[in-house]
């Protein structure tokens, strides 16, 4: 017999009370008056806030830009994701990401707008599936206060304005967890597939960290779907099945078509698709074995902090997508002991194991992986965080006759508040005036929470208010800090600098932090390996670009020499590091230059005998010696370093703007 689990105690479904309890077996309650206008402002305001000065941040991360760029000149550039439009490197992620932003530089033209807008457009979509998701089962409201947490939330507020795979990442898997919803209800085959379908095009935008969901939803439909154990099981399979369909088109193409006809894979030291999953952005990821750009490689806790159960709320993760954590685990834990008994297809209990299994899995990879994690990464764990604290604070709020639902209420706002004054302690001399607003109103907030039940029901409004303000002041503040900055490079991060060296974006740096350290990875470290933009880096390397979008500091004498009969060359000119080719590439139009080594020489990294062979094809114009990048430069590798020492003995140099070279038609006289 169907159960229903919300509002409170399980009912039969014969002997529902009300029409509400019935609406609520059939999926969802019946909808308030003021749902659809909140809905709608809810949206709006997310649209307004993503939108605003969006082309501050010009091409955002230089890396991706440039491939957006080559997919609007080249459907084969676009097909796999290639850095250039002739072909010779992709970027080390898969390309759905990219086919979106490309589309719509192809439909509108190349442009920081056209590139960003489509991002605003998945955080939007990701809001709207995620209040849906969550409004299905516990009404209007909850739904409306996940997907204002999730808008809410700074790395959101990054991520969805910034051109990085993690957007469309998180979009889809918000889509998946709706469809997931939407097959618990009755045991449905086709929402199950779409499941699978989703993860898979997810994976498509950033490989394995798609599949960190599958263990939670797996479990939760294995233990909750509404149909016998050989139907959940054989809908499993399908949906498994969907996921690789979904997931393995792509890669089946690109694993069988011939090298010799494709673009090289970054990423990859044997031009391996395979290997880029299972390796450079599989367990290179968990174990540091692979090094890498935003990912995937050894030295995890230069980006991210030291490994550990607590990385989450350090210093540089702290501030991304933390601020709801505490209550949103205990939300979790008090959800699942008040639901334990219940029968195995109760909603509240399968809800809280969808959003806390997403939560879970995904935080423990992120804190305990080896490789580099981002602070960004977070996104991912914004959505199961903002769905956790809505089901949680609906469910007790409705309750809140009862004492103990109170006293948890209670208990969430304090530690909300008190975890957001620590946050805000490691930027003291940001918006000081927000620490006290947050004290004083959590005080508010929990005094009328545990008055006697008749005074804390006429104090109901007001509480809820200062509740509210008490717990999305700090994540609100930090989100508008970071809509107002510009961020750039390959190493965004949410909010103001902290004290101890980390979070927040700083304008044209690609690097928080201004000139601190990094959890102990020092400015001058950094700027060697190019991740800083202009310091210790080629004026040309300068990352993802001016504010204005042009390629960062090349120059112009430069400019025109690259763009000079680059239409007669495959190549315009070959560098060492996808940084400095990528902006090159921006700042000519797009003029297709040769990223040898790819971003940290894990892939495109040529023998001499195969560029000596481009060279005598006449396939590349100029070759630039001092190209940098993660890994970059004369020295980032052997190849690299032969390549640059036969150029320099066999071919002309001169100064262009600044930069030494070679004119690989005009070769030196014997």
């Amino acid at each position: 017999m169907s159960t229903t689990t919300f509002p409170g105690r399980v009912s039969p479904a014969g002997h529902s009370a009300s029409g509400r309890i019935r609406s609520l077996v059939r999926g969802r309650a019946e909808d308030p008056s003021w749902a659809r206008p909140a809905l709608i402002a809810l949206l709006a305001s997310t649209a307004v806030a993503y939108l605003w000065n969006l082309t501050a941040s010009g091409d955002a991360n230089s890396f991706y830009a440039a491939a957006v760029q080559a997919g609007t000149k080249s459907w084969k550039a676009f097909f796999f994701g290639s850095l250039d439009s002739s072909n010779f490197i992709t970027v080390d992620k898969p390309p759905a990401s990219l086919w979106v932003m490309a589309l719509s530089g192809r439909i509108f033209g190349f442009s920081s707008a056209s590139m960003l807008a489509p991002q605003v457009l998945e955080g939007i979509l990701a809001v709207g599936l995620l209040t849906a998701s969550v409004k299905r089962w516990f009404g209007a409201g909850a739904g409306l206060l996940a997907g204002a947490a999730l808008a809410a939330t700074p790395v959101a507020a990054l991520m969805f304005r910034f051109n990085n795979p993690d957007a469309l990442l998180v979009c889809l898997l918000v889509a998946s967890a709706y469809c997931l919803v939407r097959s618990l209800e009755k045991g449905s085959t086709r929402w199950m597939m779409g499941v699978g379908a989703l993860i898979g095009f997810a994976f498509l935008a950033k490989m394995m960290q798609a599949f960190l969901v599958v263990p939670g939803f797996a479990l939760v439909y294995l233990v909750a779907a509404p149909v016998g154990l050989r139907g959940r099981v054989s809908q499993l399979l399908a949906s498994g099945a969907a996921m690789i369909a979904s997931a393995g088109w792509w890669v089946a193409i690109v694993a069988l078509w011939p090298a010799s006809s494709r673009p090289m894979i970054d990423g990859s030291s044997d031009n391996s698709i395979l290997n880029l999953i299972v390796g450079y952005n599989g367990l290179g990821r968990l174990t540091g074995s692979a090094g890498g750009p935003g990912g995937g490689g050894g030295g995890g806790g230069n980006f991210s902090g030291s490994t550990g159960v607590l990385r989450l709320f350090n210093d540089l993760m702290g501030g991304q997508a933390s601020w709801l954590l505490p209550a949103a685990l205990l939300a979790l834990v008090a959800g699942l002991a008040w639901r334990l008994r219940t029968p195995r297809t109760d909603r509240t209990r399968a809800a809280l194991l969808l959003w806390g299994g997403w939560l879970v899995v995904s935080g423990l990879v992120f804190s305990l992986s080896a490789g580099v994690i981002h602070t960004y990464y977070t996104v991912a764990l914004a959505p199961a965080i903002a769905a956790l604290v809505a089901i949680g604070a609906t469910i007790a709020w409705r309750e809140r006759a009862r004492f103990g639902a109170r006293l948890l209420l209670a208990l969430g706002v304090a530690a909300t508040a008190v975890w957001s004054t620590v946050l805000l302690a490691r930027t003291p001399s940001w918006e000081p005036w927000l620490t006290p607003v947050i004290a004083v109103t959590a005080g508010m907030a929990v005094v009328g929470l545990l008055m006697p039940a008749r005074v804390a029901r006429s104090l109901s409004a007001a509480t809820a208010v200062v509740a509210l303000v008490a717990c999305l002041a700090g994540p609100v503040a930090y989100s508008a800090q970071t809509i107002g900055t510009a961020h750039t490079g390959s190493t965004p991060s949410a909010g103001p600098a902290t004290t101890g060296g980390g979070g927040g974006g700083l304008a044209g740096s690609g690097f928080a932090g201004g000139g601190s350290t990094r959890a102990g990875f020092p400015r001058a470290a950094i700027a060697r390996s190019g991740a800083v933009r202009g310091s210790g880096s080629p004026p040309f390397a300068a990352g993802a670009g001016s504010a204005a979008g042009q390629g960062g500091g090349v120059s112009s004498a430069l400019v025109t020499a690259l763009k000079s009969g680059a239409s007669g060359y495959r190549w315009a000119a070959a560098t060492s590091g996808s940084q400095s080719a990528a902006s090159l590439e921006l700042a000519t139009g797009g003029v297709p230059v040769m990223a040898i080594g790819g971003f940290n020489n894990q892939g495109g990294n040529l023998t001499l005998d195969q560029f000596e062979a481009y060279v005598k094809a006449g396939d590349i114009h100029y070759y630039i010696a001092s190209g940098g990048g993660f890994g970059g430069g004369p020295g980032g590798g052997s190849s690299t370093s032969a390549i640059t020492s036969w150029v320099k003995a066999h071919y002309r140099s001169e100064t262009i703007g600044g930069e030494t070279v070679y004119d690989l038609t005009q070769p030196l006289q014997s």
